[in-house]
């Protein structure tokens, strides 16, 4: 193998690894801002209530997307690494 097929591999596979977090992480920031700005407006000090609701979505949302993930890992390694071992 040579080093620009291994680092087009590497490339891409930072590059799944993204799209797979983005939604996660995307809703983890949104919570945890609209937590935040609650606590401010509301001087609550309250430490589980910036841990639970930011929990409840990252769950949530890894709940709806965990097929998205498990088809676009699957794609990848369907159409990039198998061939790869196979020599293709």
């Amino acid at each position: 193998m040579s080093e620009e097929v291994l680092f087009d591999v590497m490339r891409r596979g930072l590059w799944v690894a993204v799209i797979i977090s983005a939604p996660i992480l995307i809703v983890a920031l949104l919570t945890g801002l609209a937590v935040g700005l609650f606590q401010a407006l509301t001087s609550v000090q309250e430490m589980t209530l910036t841990f639970v609701p930011k929990l409840a979505a990252i769950v949530a949302v890894f709940w709806v997307t965990m097929s998205f993930m498990t088809k676009t890992l699957v794609d990848f390694f369907g159409d990039g690494i198998l061939p790869m071992i196979a020599g293709s």
